[in-house]
């Protein structure tokens, strides 16, 4: 059989080299996994999670104590989505425009740039709304976006205050800004642009930023404002009160919802808690929990709509990426190729399919987003 993609081949890498520039910053700095053949659509794979250890008093005796015991528990990660995106061309098509000539090829390579863009933006946007979900707590006030005071780096500090103080690594952080943190980092912090200071003229002359206060910052066209829900008027109900890390809290008297991702404080405690969940009077924070003990009938205070900075570690995100499954003995395609985006790293698989006097090309991929270790997430919020 004949190879039939490779005379399109240089359109299609033409196309990558277009649609890999653009703001796609999430997908680079999390793990990346594309060894989820076995997975199929929709099918569950749980990924183990191990407990904090304990710590014991050595006592002296015949025999070592019986205990060392865990009970793992298990992160779901699901191969959500098998999508493409087509492009097709009729030979009458192709005789109009100069099938051999430049514009066929500059045509049939934007054709493929937007290709790669729907699908990889998706992608980009389901992994900030996967790490919104399993944020741990948040900075910043809603409706302001972070960095806007001139040489005040107090945003940096409260995104690393919450990562050390749920024991996240100090390696691997990265910080994925949306349009406005970026104008304001670019157009506020000039000391990120003083070559002395800041170690390299890289903003200054490309906007390429190196790391700041531990973090490798990036940029996500996926980073925009998000919904919020309706509760408000919801009051502590435990009658010793919750102590620290506890998640599930029991509320009453409010009305409304709070969606996962909402931000609240509890009264007496400045902290920002993401929410889980609300059902019933059933109310579900992100692990580690609270920072500090809240009273019986402690007033729930929700924060307004806010654009989802994402802080994070390498580690507490997770793509499954592969390409869609064909069936056994291969469908109608004459020829498929799997083709790498060289920044982003993902692959993409492109198809031929001869149909009558017409051809058509498929660019697909399958992926999942999961969030193994949520309490390494922060959020700024703007």
């Amino acid at each position: 059989m004949a190879n039939t993609i490779t005379a399109v081949l240089p359109s299609i890498y033409a196309g990558l080299r277009v649609v890999s520039r653009e703001m796609i910053g999430l997908i680079p700095a999390v793990q990346r996994d594309a060894n989820y053949s076995r997975v199929a659509l929709n099918q569950v794979l749980n990924v183990p999670v191990v407990g904090p250890a304990t710590s014991n008093n050595i006592v002296p005796g015949s025999i070592p104590p019986d205990d060392g015991d865990t009970a793992p528990t298990t992160i779901p990660l699901t191969i959500s989505k098998s999508k493409y995106s087509p492009v097709r061309w009729s030979g009458e098509e192709q005789l109009a425009i100069g099938a051999n000539g430049t514009t066929y090829n500059l045509v049939l390579a934007q054709q493929f740039a937007q290709a790669f863009r729907v699908l990889s933006n998706e992608i980009e946007a389901d992994g900030v709304a996967a790490a919104v979900a399993a944020a741990s707590r948040a900075y910043g006030t809603a409706g302001t976006a972070p960095f806007g005071t001139a040489d005040d780096f107090t945003d940096f500090a409260g995104l690393n205050r919450i990562l050390d103080q749920n024991g996240s690594p100090m390696f691997g952080r990265s910080l994925v800004v949306g349009s406005d943190a970026r104008f304001n980092l670019e157009g506020k912090q000039k000391i990120l642009f003083k070559v002395n200071e800041a170690g390299t003229d890289a903003l200054l002359r490309d906007r390429s930023m190196a790391n700041v206060s531990g973090f490798g910052i990036g940029y996500s066209a996926g980073v925009v404002a998000r919904a919020t829900g309706t509760g408000s008027g919801y009051l502590v109900n435990h009658a010793s009160g919750y102590p620290v890390g506890a998640t599930a809290i029991t509320v009453d008297t409010g009305t409304g919802t709070y969606l996962n991702g909402d931000t609240i404080t509890f009264a007496g405690d400045t902290n920002q808690y993401v929410v889980v969940s609300l059902t019933g009077t059933a109310l579900v924070i992100a692990g580690p929990g609270l920072r500090q003990a809240v009273a019986d009938n402690a007033a729930i205070t929700k924060d307004a709509a806010y654009t989802p900075n994402l802080g994070f570690t390498q580690d507490a995100l997770l793509l499954a990426a592969r390409a869609p499954a064909e069936p056994d003995g291969g469908d109608a395609a004459t020829d498929a190729r799997m083709v790498t985006d060289p920044v982003s790293g993902l692959s993409f698989e492109i198809r031929h399919y001869k149909e009558y006097r017409r051809a058509r090309w498929e660019v697909g991929v399958a992926w999942g987003w999961g969030a193994p270790n949520g309490q390494n997430i922060g959020l700024l919020k703007g």
